[in-house]
C-alpha cells in the first residue's frame, strides 16, 4: 500500500470518528461546530497523544491506559488560542475529547 493510500484510509477514518463524535455529542452541540474544526481537533488529540507520551505508557493489570481528559481539553484549548483558532467552551471540548475516546474503544471491542 503506497503512501497516498495511507493518506486515503487516513481521512476515511477520520470522516468515521466525526461521524461518531457527532452522534456522541449533545443535541445542542451536534451542530456547533464544522467538519474543518472536527478535524482541527482529531489532529490537536492525536498530536497531545504523540508528545504526551500516553502511547509509550504501560497499560495497568486489566490493560488500560489512564488518560486525563481534563489534559487533552486543556492542550486543544491552548492550541486553539495559539492557532488563531477561537475561544472554545472546555465542556464544549471535554464531549468531544469523550467521543474520540469512546470511538477508538468501540474499535477495540470489534477486534
Amino acid at each position: 500500500m503506497g503512501l497516498e493510500d495511507d493518506f486515503l484510509k487516513q481521512d476515511a477514518d477520520d470522516e468515521k470518528t466525526i461521524e461518531y463524535i457527532k452522534n456522541y455529542l449533545p443535541q445542542e452541540l451536534k451542530e456547533k461546530f464544522s467538519d474543518d474544526e472536527f478535524y482541527y481537533f482529531l489532529d490537536l488529540i492525536d498530536e497531545y497523544y504523540s508528545e504526551s507520551g500516553i502511547l509509550d505508557a504501560t497499560p495497568d493489570d486489566e490493560g488500560y491506559i489512564d488518560i486525563d481528559l481534563e489534559k487533552v481539553v486543556d492542550y486543544i484549548i491552548k492550541e486553539a488560542r495559539k492557532d488563531e483558532m477561537g475561544e472554545y467552551d472546555p465542556e464544549e471540548i471535554l464531549f468531544i475529547v469523550q467521543g474520540e475516546l469512546e470511538y477508538t474503544e468501540s474499535l477495540e471491542d470489534e477486534d
